[in-house]
């Protein structure tokens, strides 16, 4: 017999029911209900309970994020736990997102056991927040990457490997044409805008020294439903305190065919197998030096119908994009 049946049976033999799975999935119905709860200070109420059914819970007894994004605003992030208080089952997490201007925003993470309906209503919600919240999605991300289950911010990326379907999409190794490539000059230039003669900007791996190169052909690839990696890379500066938590990010979006060739603290790599945790060489308008990013988001999805380009230099044996550092093909 296996052993959770038999430790079942033991306990109905002797009278004693079963518990419940903690945690045990969130409902629909709970997910529209518990997203209305309120907060009045977050600082004061760690613990508060609804309906004479449910309680917040600060989450882990942690203080605020107050995380500052490359726009120079801050932003502030509590956590707390959704437990039902029948079983004190832990159900999900209740975000309160504060914007500079005090307005709050609430995303509800449900528990990973919970259905697929709760959590396709879970992703409308947040990129509506993020429609009006620039890099909401990205802050959300990176709390929950540091503080609750690999599982949890797995499903949150809703990573999908495109390798078992790859012959459906186009497969030349190249970036779509909104691309911003570095130029000689300080400036960025749109990857299709590119022209024989254009200099760009290409970086030592090794050593991170950056010098110029000249395009002598900008490749263009026919239109195709190609598949996209897209690549979230933050750097974080973070300082604790009683007050909380004080972050800062700076981040950089790459989309790239799976298949174009980065190189990482772990080697060269396409970008379709660098992994979330990798690093990669990105520059840093604050500071103005080369330096390494590390990856916070991976997601993969087809592109839908468009061409892609692909540079060809004097040399060198980089470029930036989006202010990321790719290998020439």
């Amino acid at each position: 017999m296996h052993k959770t049946v038999l430790v079942a049976s033991l306990l109905l033999l002797n009278g004693v029911a079963p518990a419940q799975p903690n945690p045990r999935p969130l409902t629909i119905e709970e997910y529209k209900k518990a997203k209305a709860f309120q907060i009045k200070d977050p600082d004061a109420e760690t613990y508060v309970k609804f309906e004479n059914a449910y309680i917040l819970d600060r989450y882990e007894g942690r203080k605020p994020y107050f995380i500052t994004g490359d726009d120079g605003l801050k932003k502030r992030l509590d956590l707390y736990k959704l437990l039902a208080k029948e079983g004190m089952q832990e159900i999900g997490l209740l975000v309160f997102y504060t914007n500079e201007k005090g307005k709050r925003y609430q995303a509800l993470v449900p528990d990973f056991t919970a259905a697929g309906p709760v959590w396709e209503q879970y992703f409308e919600d947040i990129h509506a927040i993020d429609k009006e919240e620039k890099n909401f999605v990205l802050k959300l991300s990176y709390v929950l990457s540091k503080e609750l289950s690999f599982q949890q911010y797995k499903v949150l990326n809703q990573g999908k490997d495109l390798k078992a379907e790859s012959a459906t999409y186009g497969n030349d190794i190249c970036f779509p044409g909104h691309q911003q490539v570095a130029l000689e000059n300080g400036a960025t230039k749109l990857l299709r805008d590119i022209r024989p003669g254009d200099r760009v900007v290409t970086i030592d791996p090794a050593t991170h020294q950056a010098t110029t190169t000249e395009v002598h052909e900008l490749l263009v690839h026919p239109a195709q439903n190609y598949a996209l990696t897209r690549l979230e890379v933050v750097a974080v500066r973070e300082q604790a305190s009683h007050h909380g938590t004080t972050t800062h990010l700076t981040s950089q979006v790459l989309e790239a065919t799976p298949n174009h060739p980065m190189q990482t603290h772990a080697g060269q790599k396409p970008a379709g197998e660098v992994e979330v945790g990798e690093e990669i060489i990105c520059f840093n308008a604050a500071t103005q030096a080369y330096a390494p990013y590390t990856v916070l988001r991976k997601q993969e999805y087809a592109g839908g119908v468009q061409p892609v380009y692909n540079m060809v230099a004097s040399q060198g044996s980089t470029f930036m994009v989006n202010g990321v550092m790719v290998m020439q093909k």
